[in-house]
């Protein structure tokens, strides 16, 4: 119990409040499934959604916020909840789907819609998963808008930069619920 104590204080300290993780892992998102396990407590054994409030509800623990959090956290998490119930609970948290990591893309694209990002996805990449651009679009005044939290931020995207000289400052790494909009 003093070694998982010392592991959740170290990450604690590591982590800031919000128990964000480094950016290179994945971080849980409403609509993710997840497999949860306890060693030798097939009982506890779960395929769960995360829900859109971000939480998940697993048995002797209640309503635990996923979102947000790496896979190896949320184990962390489980296992001091567990401990009252449980000695030394060895916790296993496998994704098993990434649902929940979409950005969306709308306006003038052959097809708008959401965009599964099973991996890290630059804009220009979301654009061609997209099927490019209509005779329409006006490819130097999209923007992508963000909410973090309960802020929303507007992000140019000049294409025609990109493609005329190879700006990179405009083709941005996308988030989860990121909106592309192309006019």
């Amino acid at each position: 119990m003093l070694k998982r104590f010392v592991t959740a204080l170290v990450l604690m300290l590591a982590l800031p409040a919000s128990w964000a993780v480094a950016s290179d892992e994945y971080r849980l998102q409403p609509g993710d499934e997840l497999l949860i396990s306890v060693w030798k407590e097939e009982e506890l054994n779960r395929q769960l959604v995360v829900l859109p409030d971000g939480r998940i509800s697993y048995p002797l623990v209640g309503h635990v916020m996923a979102a947000g959090q790496s896979a190896e956290v949320l184990e962390t998490l489980l296992a001091e909840h567990l401990e009252e119930y449980i000695t030394e609970p060895q916790v296993s948290v496998s994704v098993t789907s990434v649902s929940g990591n979409v950005a969306f893309v709308f306006g003038q694209v052959n097809n708008p819609g959401p965009i599964l990002m099973s991996r890290d996805l630059s804009v220009v990449q979301a654009l061609a998963l997209a099927g490019g651009f209509t005779p329409f679009a006006s490819t130097g005044r999209i923007k992508i808008i963000r909410e973090q939290g309960t802020e929303k931020t507007l992000l140019p995207v000049d294409y025609t930069a990109i493609e005329r000289s190879g700006d990179l400052e405009y083709n941005h790494t996308l988030r989860a619920g990121d909106v592309i909009i192309v006019p």
